[in-house]
């Protein structure tokens, strides 16, 4: 099965997962959902997640969910950047989510970093997703 935006599929499994009450979903896995995680987890969004089948043609990846007195961690993650319309800022133009209480998540020249650490290195990209 072809998938046309393997990151909003992951997003979209992670929010349903949610919404439902799952510990833990999975997910085909890529460097790029690897680096996503890996800036939610540094951002406190997610427990941890981890790579199975490493050796197989088609590895996957288990996002453990984290929750708060049974409430989710993320309220709302949304798709910024999609395949058809794709976003882009710079670094003193990145937008700011919901009164910078929230993350945009940018896929820059030193690889994928929240708002917060792209302004700190002043760098730009594309703007994959945003999450409160």
């Amino acid at each position: 099965m072809s998938l046309n935006d393997p990151i909003g599929d992951l997003l979209t499994r992670i929010r349903n997962a949610q919404a439902v009450g799952k510990a833990s979903v999975v997910a085909p896995s890529s460097r790029l959902k690897v680096a996503l995680l890996e800036v939610c987890k540094r951002e406190g969004y997610i427990k941890d997640y981890r790579v199975f089948d490493e050796q197989s043609k088609k590895p996957s990846l288990e996002v453990f969910l984290k929750y708060a007195d049974a409430i989710p961690a993320i309220s709302e993650i949304r798709r910024v950047s999609k395949p058809g319309r794709r976003v882009y800022a710079k670094a003193y133009n990145i937008p700011r989510f919901y009164n910078s209480l929230g993350i945009a998540i940018l896929s820059t020249p030193k690889g994928l970093v929240s708002d917060a650490e792209a302004r700190q290195k002043n760098i730009g990209g594309e703007v994959l997703c945003q999450i409160f």
